[in-house]
């Protein structure tokens, strides 16, 4: 549900702020993102009541740079 005040989601923990042209996403590390970004990552597979992201009236279209991508440098599977 988009509100005019701060969310932080008890399932995942991550930060909801309201913001001129999107919500802006304050994940527990890296860059700031968007629901899309959030929905894409995490809330998709999600399966809790609870999660603040569900609503896909309120995610934006999903880019396929959303999605996570590991680095392969990075030696991670």
């Amino acid at each position: 549900m988009s509100t005019s005040i701060p969310q932080t989601c008890p399932i995942c923990g991550v930060r909801i702020e309201p913001a001129p042209g999107g919500d802006r996403v304050l994940f527990s590390s890296g860059a700031p993102g968007t629901r899309a970004k959030l929905w894409a990552r995490v809330c998709r597979y999600v399966d809790k009541p609870g999660c603040i992201n569900q609503n896909r009236d309120e995610v934006d279209e999903i880019k396929p740079s959303d999605y996570y991508h590991p680095d392969p440098l990075s030696g991670l599977p």
